[in-house]
């Protein structure tokens, strides 16, 4: 004990009591490390504590607490603490002198009811309201200061280094080893910043048993007492010495430490700095508290208040030795209301927000392939088994049989997953006692070994590592990434193929698609079926070792942040976690009962879609289709100027075109520029179909007629008047021939032109066809009202017309009294990629220019543009109102098509990836004999299949099939023409290479599947 510490009997403080302060009571002592404290009660029932203060303290600091406590009365007086009981005097503090001349301090203060948390369960509720109780009231102790506050202690957090100098009082190598740990990593990382950290007055000393609860409810906070140790230092400290004394002989104490940190949080913020420094802070008061008690036990070996937290002072100092500060780190942060680690959730959302920008993981993307759970989860499935180490695995034959029955492709172990499969010792948690790790924290790909993984982006090796062990990674790759616009981040590969432990080394440069490694078999991988184990760290100061691919319970919102979801990084759909609505067969059931019969379904095996994603379309259970022929989406489903364009527009005004909106004349403007210049005038529609039954009315009033040559197998719309000049529909079942006012030409088709036509004569034979329909109704004493094709005859099988060709037959129609019309609602808007529209291919200006599909990307809109003569003739009093077409949110949809498709080059794009499928398509029929014909210009293509080249018999069952097998392998194309032996393709403009190399692969698998029955 020290010498100056007070000594006085029993009798004496009573005394004391009454001389002071006039009250008399039964007093029974309390323990103190340095001073002499007394419960009092009085004969009213009142209680207050008597302290006797250590001759040794300065007067200062006497005068230091006495203000400190009345500076909280008067400026946060609801909070639970001591407040002082004047002397008779009236003053704060009185004195008495002891038998060996020192000179003791009195303060005689209120009693603070409750029960010590040490006694009480220390409830994470309670450690909160901890938390919140020390914000208030250093918050209230803001702008306070005092001389005594400037206190040189061993027990202040700036003074935590000294301990260094107590070492060698700790008599175990083992144990003093612990302590230098943490007092190199604070004179390291700590102590350089304590300096640039906020400071203020703090208690410095909510031990437990400074800590109240309430006697009936240990959840709530009853109140702080002993503020002997009050000083000023930096304000985390107060934080960090709390949490040192509530995780003693806690299950969990660094969450025991969040939940003081979180109360404390709500009423005096902390910052991101402080809290990184808070498991350090915590280690290091543990460090000064197990080292003085070392260093007094030769003074005082007998004192049991020194010691009366050594022990689970040591244990709790091992518990943070064996934890990862950087996970501990999160913890704290993240109760705050922080990133687990600066930075988590925006390269979360840029992995989200950028999907569609990385490329393949695989061959193609994961979400392509056919996929299915593993049963992981549940160690009683047939295919887990024992492993030789009584580790549960999955059996790879058994796997692998499945596969091939179901069709699936891949195995999916997903992130989150609990596994009760991970029971090993090395999955106890460090964070809690006696729970485990079982939740995964990695994205699981089966395939078969040997399968290719490529980095999605660019990438820089940090770490190679070969683990021999069982159960272990096998080859573990770490890649570092840094996208623009992201927070640095890691992925992780696992269970790799050893090959890429001799081709990769650290520091290597990996552009995006470039090779990782392979899958490895049982014999490399970890004795696992072949697998990668892929995981994304966004704290790049974990090494592969610090990484963990099992996670608790308890802090699963930690590890969503610090190891998210790969399934972005890896390409997957969220539709495969999350499936909803009806099921496939409910809906085709019920379009039976409620919708016309006549309505068609794709495939034998029907699709329901969900989402579209640019290229992409994804099915009810997050399998994404490569869309090669839907082109309504012209630059790519839910193209995000497109959806935000409409959601603006619609957030502001829709309405019809009897009013003024600057929409409509902006977009007309826009869209007659990209015209040959006589056809200025547009009107605005809702559908194609519409477009051309515009076009139809302002024909007849131009011309005064009916009469129409049309080619054979031409569609060009729904309405009746449109199927009655569409040989599609008029001349197949259901249909009734043409009506007298239709004159069907030939389709001028130089794949199917007669062997003795010579090529350079096609588009003049042909167009005699159109010739001798004119000639018909000139017998008759009649003309043409009009003759109407599509630039490129898609529905009669991808058939691009001779050159030339238009222009003879816009010739006889004009000479004949006609107006012609060009259908470009499929191959308009650039998809030729030369030129804007498909006509001007053949050199030549339409009257009347027809649109639809494209021209909103899948928002419902057509146009149709004319000559000003055409228009003003049409102008003959009767109004023409349509009260959708060009209202202001079609037309915002409208301007921002365009804006992409010139902003993006994507007529170039079409060109140039049109001329490379063009040049794959040729080389894939010099070796598959079923290819008769293959044409297209841009992403209008198509691919004829004939069962003899010579005789050109159209292989219709072929097509079919091979279209059938290219949808089970992911690729949505069609079949057209009379025979329906034509593949026809019209992917989205922003087809890729990529995308484009994707399809060739599934054609060649489908043509080998198919040929070879």
């Amino acid at each position: 004990m020290l010498d100056t510490a007070p000594q006085y009997s029993l009798t004496d403080a009573a005394s004391l009591l009454k001389t002071h302060y006039g009250l008399s009571g039964d007093l029974s002592p309390l323990n103190s490390e340095r001073d002499q404290n007394y419960k009092v009660v009085t004969a009213d029932g009142k209680i207050f504590i008597l302290k006797i203060i250590n001759a040794s303290e300065p007067v200062v600091e006497s005068r230091f607490q006495t203000a400190l406590l009345n500076h909280i009365r008067d400026h946060a007086g609801h909070l639970p603490v001591p407040h002082i009981v004047p002397t008779l005097k009236g003053d704060s503090l009185a004195d008495t002198l002891s038998a060996n001349g020192d000179v003791h301090n009195i303060r005689l203060v209120g009693w603070v009811d409750g029960l010590p948390l040490a006694e009480s369960a220390r409830s994470l509720q309670a450690l909160e309201g901890l938390g919140e109780l020390l914000g208030q009231f250093d918050a209230a102790l803001q702008g306070f200061m005092h001389a005594g506050a400037l206190r040189d202690l061993d027990w202040d957090m700036t003074n935590a280094g000294r301990s260094k100098d107590r070492l060698h009082f700790v008599k175990n190598a083992d144990d003093r080893a612990l302590l230098e740990r943490f007092i190199a990593r604070f004179e390291t990382l700590v102590a350089p910043k304590l300096g640039t950290l906020r400071s203020g007055v703090i208690h410095n000393d909510a031990n437990d048993w400074n800590v109240l609860v309430g006697n009936d409810n240990h959840d709530v906070i009853a109140g702080l007492i002993d503020f002997g140790d009050a000083l000023y230092t930096p304000v985390i400290a107060e934080v960090a010495i709390a949490a040192a004394y509530a995780g003693l002989d806690h299950d969990a104490p660094i969450s025991a430490a969040a939940a003081i940190a979180k109360g404390f949080h709500k009423y005096y913020p902390l910052r991101e700095e402080e809290l990184n420094l808070l498991y350090d802070l915590i280690a290091m008061r543990l460090v000064t508290s197990v080292t003085i008690s070392a260093s007094r036990h030769a003074e005082a070996e007998d004192n049991p208040y020194l010691a009366i937290s050594e022990k689970p002072a040591w244990d709790f100092l091992r518990k943070l030795d064996r934890m990862e500060p950087l996970f501990a780190t999160a913890i704290l942060r993240k109760a705050c209301g922080f990133d687990a680690v600066s930075g988590a959730s925006a390269t979360v959302s840029w992995l989200k927000n950028n999907r569609s920008k990385l490329l393949p993981l695989l061959d193609k993307p994961v979400a392509a392939y056919p996929a299915e759970l593993v049963p992981y989860g549940d160690p009683t499935h047939p295919m887990t088994i024992k492993s030789a180490e009584e580790q549960p695995v999955i059996a790879q034959a058994m796997w692998e049989e499945h596969c091939a029955v179901t069709g699936t492709e891949v195995g999916i172990g997903p992130w989150g997953e609990e596994r009760t499969v991970y029971a090993g010792t090395m999955f106890e948690s460090k964070l809690v006692k006696g729970k485990r790790r079982t939740y995964h924290l990695g994205l699981d790909l089966f395939m078969a070994s040997g399968t290719p993984l490529y980095t999605p982006l660019d990438a820089i090796v940090r770490s190679v590592d070969i683990e021999p062990d069982p159960l272990g990674y096998g080859c573990l790759i770490t890649l570092e990434h840094r996208p623009e616009g992201c927070a640095p981040f890691i992925s992780l590969w696992g269970h790799l193929a050893h090959e890429a432990g001799n081709r990769l080394k650290a520091g290597d440069v990996l552009k995006a698609g470039d090779l990782v490694a392979y899958m490895g078999d049982e014999t490399e991988n970890g004795h696992w079926a072949p697998h990668l184990h892929l995981q994304i760290c966004t704290d790049i100061r974990l090494t592969a070792m610090d990484i963990i691919g099992v996670g608790e319970e308890a802090y699963l919102d930690i590890w969503a942040e610090l190891f998210p979801d790969a399934r972005n990084f890896a390409g997957m759909a969220e539709e495969f976690y999350q499936q909803s609505g009806r099921s496939k067969e409910e809906i085709v059931a019920m379009r039976r009962e409620m919708l016309l019969p006549n309505l068609s379904i794709s495939y034998e095996d029907p699709i329901k879609f969900v989402r579209g994603d640019g290229v992409w379309l994804i099915d009810h259970k997050g399998r994404a289709y490569l869309d090669c022929f839907n082109n309504v989406c012209h630059i790519g489903h839910a193209h995000p100027a497109v959806v935000e364009a409409m959601a603006k527009q619609a957030s502001t005004l829709n309405t019809n075109t009897r009013y003024l909106h600057d929409n409509i004349v902006a977009y007309a403007e826009r869209l007659t520029a990209t015209l040959p210049d006589n056809l200025t005038v547009a009107g605005f529609t809702n559908s194609g179909s519409e477009a051309n039954s515009l076009a139809l009315r302002m024909m007849g009033v131009h011309t005064g007629r009916e009469n129409a040559v049309v080619l054979d197998w031409s569609y060009h719309g729904t309405t009746q008047e449109l199927i009655d000049i569409s040989p599609y529909k008029f001349n197949r079942k259901g249909g009734k021939g043409a009506k007298p006012h239709v004159y069907v030409a030939k389709v001028p088709d130089s794949y199917r032109a007669p062997k003795d036509w010579a090529p350079e004569d096609h588009a003049k034979l042909y167009a005699e066809s159109v010739a001798e329909q004119i000639a018909l109704m000139q017998a008759k004493g009649e003309g043409p009202g009009f003759f109407i094709a599509e630039s490129i005859p898609s529905v009669a099988g991808q058939v691009f017309m001779p050159d030339g060709y238009l222009k003879e037959v816009y010739k006889m129609i004009r000479d004949a009294g006609g107006i012609c019309i060009a259908d470009e609602v499929q191959v308009g808007f650039g998809r030729v990629g030369s030129h804007w529209w498909a006509f001007e291919t053949q050199d030549v200006t339409p009257d009347i220019v027809t649109m639809g599909k494209p021209i909103g990307d899948g928002h419902p809109m057509a146009a149709m543009v004319t000559t000003r003569e055409i228009a003003d003739s049409f102008n003959n009093g009767m109004e023409y109102f349509n009260t959708f077409g060009g209202n202001p949110v079609s037309c915002a949809v409208g301007l921002a098509v365009l804006d992409v498709i010139e902003s993006q080059n994507l007529r170039g794009n079409a060109l140039t990836i049109g001329n490379y499928l063009m040049d794959s398509f040729r080389e894939m029929q010099n070796r598959y004999e079923v290819i008769g014909d293959v044409r297209g210009l841009g992403l209008f293509l198509g691919i004829e299949l004939v069962n003899d080249r010579y005789t050109k018999e159209p292989a219709t069952n072929i097509a079919r099939a091979v279209c059938n097998v290219a949808r089970r392998r992911g690729i949505l194309m069609g079949t057209e023409g009379p025979f329906d032996n034509v593949l026809k393709m019209r992917p989205p403009m922003i087809f890729s290479k990529a995308n484009a190399d994707h399809l060739l692969n599934v054609l060649d698998e489908a043509f080998a599947e198919v040929t070879k029955k």
